[in-house]
């Protein structure tokens, strides 16, 4: 099994220690030639969305991993990534693949003195969350299934090959997100 984790802004190498520690291969993927490599998942980092969304579009990334999502690659993402993710953004006219039937809220929890670690339910096992100049679903679809809500928020989501949360598991000591992320992938390839 091998991961391509975005590299071009944020949280990209603690997701790549998190994957090493699991003995699962990795790679950055930085330009258009990355995606290349023959790779069986995709992690987008948390970071500034924006920011990554205009630079996937400037690299060239942003069609041909759109294509790779709507073919049913596995991806994750955290944070921003979850905001890349999403159909809609509130208060946002544009949102970025709109491949993930909810809409989020950018910076729900306030700036980065709103950061906050707290430990809830992802699942049936109780986890570390670090959120960080956070969102939070403010709604999804019916076909998207809820993994976990922290104060009435939801802040975990998962739909057919897409796995998105709001907070950063690659920021604490807990590998279980990313785990049912490799179980995800491993689905996928049964």
């Amino acid at each position: 099994m091998k991961i391509g984790v975005l590299a071009l802004q944020g949280a990209f190498l603690e997701h790549i220690n998190v994957l090493k520690s699991l003995n699962i291969d990795t790679f950055e993927i930085r330009k258009k030639k990355d995606l290349e490599t023959d790779f069986d998942g995709l992690i987008f980092p948390g970071g500034e969305s924006t920011t990554m969304g205009k630079l996937l579009k400037d690299l060239n990334l942003f069609q041909p991993i759109k294509n790779l999502i709507e073919d049913g690659m596995p991806v994750f993402g955290t944070c921003a990534g979850l905001i890349l993710l999403a159909e809609n953004i509130e208060n946002q006219e544009n949102a970025h693949f709109k491949t993930l039937n909810v809409t989020v809220k950018r910076n729900a929890y306030g700036r980065q003195l709103g950061s906050f670690i707290t430990t809830n339910k992802f699942l049936d096992f109780e986890i570390p969350m670090t959120f960080i100049r956070a969102p939070y679903i403010s709604k999804a679809d019916k076909n998207v299934e809820i993994l976990s809500v922290v104060d009435n928020k939801i802040v975990a989501v998962k739909q057919n090959n897409q796995l998105a949360t709001a907070f950063h598991p690659e920021l604490t000591n807990c590998n279980k997100v990313h785990k049912f992320f490799i179980e995800m992938i491993k689905n996928n390839k049964s």
